[in-house]
């Protein structure tokens, strides 16, 4: 089974015959800068490290990391979104700036008409994960399991309004169970309770749930995968186990301020899908989980609204908000 979505058809092709000049000026001639709305050191920051570099080296221009985590990434798209539409400043949108457009009532950014998408960067697949403790070992335990505890069962996140959260709220929504909410502040101090046995399960991504299964400290229910990945092929998908569609992911992409030039846009794609594509980038990126993608601004584009309306469903059927 492949992974690896790079461009389909004559896409690839079409950003081949883009010229390196636009207009008068050649594009770029000083260096980009890549806002990451996550501190160094995650698996976000790691990825636009690996490509950005390599990005630099095809366009000869050096890729300056900018990290400006908070406000489930708010922060970083509401400084992206107001720089001049030059090509220079680029956003590392994710999942989060979809589940937001939905969630707060008041944003200072519109994430849609507020950007140019440019790719797809990746994926990283999300792996329900339980305590031992727990008497299941599918989806169908779960939901028997729950049923006859009549809402006894407890799941972690990461935090109110985030992926993990938004992850279960689908979930509950696509098996009509319901599972009491424990938010965390922050991702490390869930899966602590959960390893613990304080908490019953929680929604990982496929790099943190790799640790915990190898250790045995937690066990893993499914994956919210299409289909079953190389990193994790014993695990089955929800779609195996009885859930139709249940595919979620924390994924990232390539963004850059709405009124960028096409000429500009078709030029730095060229450029990620082309590091994309770089065996050492895909390697460094397979060992982090990731399922790399490198999709057609089109494309790219088209998910996102894909995403905001299954994030707006979730929010609204499960009454979430934060002011």
């Amino acid at each position: 089974m492949k992974i690896t979505y790079l461009i389909l058809g004559g896409a690839l092709l079409a950003v081949q015959a883009i010229p390196n000049h636009v207009g008068a000026e050649e594009f770029p001639n000083r260096p980009l800068r890549f806002v990451i709305p996550f501190p160094p050191g995650g698996g976000a920051d790691n990825l636009a490290r690996v490509v950005g570099q390599k990005v630099g080296d095809l366009l000869d221009q050096q890729v300056v990391i900018d990290n400006r985590g908070g406000a489930g990434g708010n922060i970083a798209a509401e400084l992206a979104a107001q720089a001049d539409p030059n090509g220079y400043t680029l956003l590392q949108g994710n999942v989060a700036h979809t589940i937001s457009r939905t969630l707060y009532r008041k944003l200072n950014y519109d994430f849609v008409k507020d950007f140019s998408p440019v790719t797809q960067l990746a994926s990283i697949p999300f792996i329900l994960l339980v305590t031992p403790s727990l008497p299941v070992n599918s989806v169908p335990d779960l939901i028997s399991l729950e049923k006859s505890k009549a809402g006894g069962l407890t799941y972690a996140s990461s935090g109110a309004g985030g992926p993990s959260h938004m992850a279960m709220e689908l979930f509950k929504t696509a098996t009509s169970t319901n599972i009491t909410h424990v938010p965390y502040k922050g991702a490390g101090p869930a899966a602590i309770d959960v390893v613990a046995g304080r908490v019953n399960m929680m929604f990982f991504t496929l790099s943190a749930a790799r640790t915990h299964l190898s250790s045995g400290k937690l066990k893993a229910v499914a994956i919210a995968s299409a289909e079953r990945v190389p990193q994790a092929s014993t695990i089955p998908t929800f779609k195996e186990s009885g859930i139709s569609g249940f595919e979620v992911s924390t994924w990232f992409g390539v963004l850059v301020p709405a009124g960028t030039s096409k000429p500009v846009i078709n030029r730095l794609h060229k450029s990620f899908v082309g590091a994309l594509s770089a065996p050492d980038v895909r390697s460094l990126l397979a060992r982090g989980g990731f399922q790399v993608i490198g999709s057609s601004p089109e494309e790219f584009g088209a998910y996102i609204k894909v995403e905001i309306a299954k994030w707006a469903k979730v929010i609204k059927t499960a009454g979430i908000s934060i002011n």
